[in-house]
């Protein structure tokens, strides 16, 4: 059979168009996931006390493991846990129309922990002498986590010495060994959930994150709450990877409250909610 020229053509045209692609100048602007997923390898033995850096998330689009959110089924509520949690519908049950997360119906701030369990896109961690800060890619927020041996507040809300509440808390961090930061977190606003999935949690409730990193290319995220006005038991937060970015620069995204209610105005709310999808949730 005789080769079909306009066959070989398009061949040889797609090929070179791929080439072309492949050698196309990059921007140092740009971040570019198939980078991250070619720096697969551990890429040496992490250097000791340091976690400066830009690291992709497992939501980054470069295919970072995913890891775990925490375990299975409904943390073990107090009676006022259980009372609160009943009254958070979430997105995933309860659909664009039923929900009331403040993050999915106005683009009201995660807050912390939330912010280290959803949206995980990536984040740079820069250090001072006395503090590290961790920036959110999504949301473009940042965290201050002091490293100067000061103690964390305890008074919240309560009379002219207190300390107001903040969306993401006040922190206090150590290095526990050459490769583990350990933060601790308090003061967190009431309002914000813990998860996308829910969970209430009160503002003198304590977070323990570890940024564990095992190579050069890998840190290991997990967070821990205490929280004994809503749990009965601390709190498995989950488990979350994150791979370093060979050119250091992350993308732009954020919730826009400007289109987030349009969405909700014209396709959110006109398409409804299952009212049984609750139930049907807690019979699994």
């Amino acid at each position: 059979m005789t080769p079909d020229p306009l066959k070989i053509a398009g061949v040889v045209f797609l090929s070179a168009l791929a080439a072309a692609q492949s050698n196309a100048p990059r921007s140092p602007w740009k971040y570019y996931p198939d980078d991250v997923r070619a720096n697969a390898g551990p890429g040496g033995p992490a250097p000791r006390r340091d976690l400066t850096g830009t690291w992709a998330g497992p939501n980054s689009g470069a295919g970072v493991a995913e890891g775990g959110r925490g375990g299975r089924g409904a943390p073990p509520f107090t009676p006022l846990g259980t009372q609160l949690n009943d009254r958070m519908r979430p997105l995933g049950i309860y659909s664009p129309a039923g929900t009331n997360d403040p993050h999915s119906r106005f683009c009201d701030p995660l807050g912390f922990p939330r912010n280290m369990n959803d949206q995980l896109r990536g984040m740079t961690i820069t250090t001072l002498p006395d503090r590290t800060f961790v920036l959110l890619m999504f949301m473009n927020i940042w965290r201050e986590i002091w490293t100067d041996g000061r103690a964390l507040p305890t008074n919240f809300g309560r009379g002219p010495d207190a300390h107001d509440p903040t969306y993401n808390g006040y922190s206090v961090g150590r290095w526990e060994d050459d490769y583990t930061f350990v933060v601790e977190t308090t003061g967190m606003a009431a309002e914000t959930w813990v998860a996308r999935a829910g969970y209430p949690h009160s503002v003198d409730a304590r977070v323990v994150e570890r940024f564990h990193r095992t190579s050069r290319n890998d840190v290991t995220h997990t967070m821990t709450m205490y929280d004994p006005k809503l749990y009965t038991a601390p709190v498995q937060l989950g488990e979350s990877h994150f791979r370093w970015i060979p050119n250091q620069v992350l993308f732009d995204f954020t919730c826009v409250p400007s289109l987030t209610q349009r969405y909700i105005k014209e396709m959110g709310d006109p398409a409804g909610s299952d009212p049984d999808a609750a139930l049907r949730e807690r019979q699994r």
